[in-house]
């Protein structure tokens, strides 16, 4: 072979050689990017799910934060009128004495109590121990007493595990406001439960829960 074709050989080698370097190391340099991306990727997703994470768990403190606060505003509520309540007592004409029954909505059951009665307080406990309310004396030449008005209603609620409770209120108030005390403070697992009364047996319904106290007693 001439020196020509030798040299041009050469020359081809060279460049083929070339090529193939620039091809490895372009090679190289794709999976290089690849692997970064694909951390980065991952390193995003990371971050996503801890900003949602702390986004929830925020939001359950918030919850529960309102929540704390919202039974808090209804326990200085039911303080504040239990003081207002005591410091009228003195003054007033009587109270109503309601006894309820809790009734279990999933599982039908409840306790025996004494019937309901309504009286004023100047009977005392003979009303309480006698199965009639006890008539106020007669005489021919007087006329009958007119109806009494009560501000009170003293309730007494037996809960599903036999236990009872037992406070006061404001006899204009709603039967609603039986139910959120016993929501409060009864003890248990919670399950849904209506209101009732046992003689005259009365299922008290939503409606009823509008309608104050000294008109169902």
């Amino acid at each position: 072979r001439s020196p020509a074709s030798r040299r041009m050989l050469e020359l081809l080698a060279q460049k083929q050689r070339e090529r193939e370097e620039r091809e490895e190391r372009e090679s190289v340099e794709r999976e290089r990017q690849r692997r970064k991306q694909g951390q980065e990727l991952a390193q995003l997703r990371q971050r996503l799910r801890e900003d949602e994470m702390r986004k929830l768990a925020e939001q359950r403190r918030r919850d529960k934060m309102e929540e704390k606060l919202a039974r808090q505003r209804v326990r200085e509520k039911i303080e504040r009128d239990k003081a207002e309540r005591a410091k009228k007592v003195s003054g007033k004409q009587g109270r109503i004495v309601l006894r309820l029954l809790l009734f279990s909505q999933v599982f039908p059951r409840f306790s025996r109590l004494p019937e309901l009665r309504s009286f004023p307080p100047q009977f005392g406990a003979a009303a309480q121990g006698s199965s009639e309310p006890p008539a106020l004396p007669s005489s021919p030449s007087q006329e009958p007493p007119s109806k009494r008005e009560y501000d009170q209603c003293r309730i007494q609620v037996r809960l599903l595990d036999g236990s009872s409770l037992t406070q006061t209120f404001r006899a204009r108030e709603q039967l609603a406001a039986v139910r959120l005390y016993v929501e409060l403070h009864r003890s248990g697992a919670p399950e849904p439960f209506r209101l009732l009364t046992p003689f005259p047996r009365r299922v008290f319904t939503e409606d009823d829960m509008e309608k104050p106290l000294q008109e169902l007693g």
